[in-house]
């Protein structure tokens, strides 16, 4: 039996639509399923819909989407378990893959996430979005949207960590890849970018910066996410807001990201056109004072990939934690030794560092 597990709060845009595609994937796969709807506090039709579309409820109050998915969990009848966001639109595709992946023996694992086509938001986040396509297969982590593993693997791990408010996804990953084989999917599902839609792309970046000087709190206090994450209003969140304000935010992040991902050729460009004097010379330098900081990011993962290895049962997962750790390292340290030349060039005019 397959267990569908949907943590739910005040879902009553989407959560019709999520139901709807389960129900379709798991009877074209033809095997007996249930679905779950962890209601967590909803003040909607969130329950309503859920029982319109026969999702057997669980009315939890917890307010945390790591353990909303955890009781849901709890509750499965099934041997193995999906976790689906209540915004994201599943397909027969992932659902056959992952359950092959399952019998060949992985313990769980995540599939890729794309925006559909009519969904409002901001060039750049359409951009970012294609890093969801790729992470899951490369590294082996994967977002919550999409993922799922074996009841015994579920109990073995504890299922998500309720220590953080965001993130858990990346932790639980760590965990089932201990236990065992850890499957990246190639099928992708429909997810919404309601989360990109309400914040700017500064916005981002900031969350980002903060992220890196102050990762611990800012993994483990609720505030940090709330706006994200946690916000119940949900009734503007197929709005992308138009001020002239997001409109310069969204613009300077895409042009920020561009001159990221183009970095490389632009390098090899002449001196004279990316000098320092020229202004793509200076969107450039800035550009790379940002990433330098936000490559900090780098130490977090680092570490809990150290840790994560020191409770490593496998080999292959030692070869892969080493391998992630010293790609975490490189980047971190890189970022670090230019933070650290870059601060004191601003307040005592010393050489700044080659960026």
């Amino acid at each position: 039996m397959i267990s569908f597990v949907v943590p739910a709060h005040n879902e009553q845009a989407y959560l019709g639509r999520t139901l709807g595609a389960i129900h379709e994937a798991a009877k074209t796969i033809g095997e007996p399923y249930e679905i779950i709807v962890a209601n967590d506090a909803s003040t909607d039709a969130t329950a309503k819909i859920a029982r319109e579309n026969n999702a057997r409820m669980v009315d939890v109050n917890h307010r945390q989407i790591a353990a909303t998915r955890n009781s849901g969990a709890r509750a499965a009848l099934g041997e193995r378990i999906f976790f689906v966001d209540a915004d994201t639109t599943i397909n027969a595709r992932a659902v056959a893959e992952a359950l092959k992946a399952m019998d060949k023996g992985a313990v769980g694992g995540g599939g890729p996430t794309w925006l559909g086509k009519n969904e409002r938001i901001p060039l750049y986040a359409r951009l970012l979005a294609l890093f969801a396509l790729i992470v899951p297969k490369l590294a082996g982590f994967s977002g919550g949207a999409f993922m799922f593993c074996t009841g015994d693997a579920f109990e073995a791990t504890g299922g998500f960590s309720e220590r953080v408010y965001f993130g858990e996804e990346n932790l639980f990953a760590l965990a089932l890849r201990r236990e065992g084989k850890f499957a990246g999917l190639s099928e992708y599902v429909l997810t919404s970018g309601r989360r990109v839609r309400r914040i700017s792309g500064l916005q981002i970046l900031a969350g980002a910066v903060r992220l890196a000087f102050s990762p611990i709190k800012s993994f483990t206090r609720r505030s940090f996410g709330e706006k994200v994450w946690y916000d119940s209003n949900r009734a503007d969140d197929d709005k992308m807001p138009d001020s002239l304000g997001v409109r310069i935010s969204n613009g300077l992040a895409l042009i920020i990201l561009i001159v990221v991902l183009t970095e490389p050729i632009w390098r090899r460009a002449p001196s004279w056109l990316i000098s320092r004097e020229t202004l793509l010379g200076k969107i450039m330098f800035i550009t790379n004072i940002i990433i330098c900081h936000i490559g900090l990011l780098f130490w977090a993962p680092a570490v809990i990939l150290l840790v994560n290895l020191m409770r490593q049962k496998r080999w292959t997962g030692v070869i892969q934690s080493t391998a992630l750790i010293a790609f975490c390292v490189w980047n971190a340290w890189g970022a670090t030794q230019a933070v650290i030349w870059f601060w004191p060039w601003i307040w005592q005019g010393m050489p700044a560092p080659g960026l």
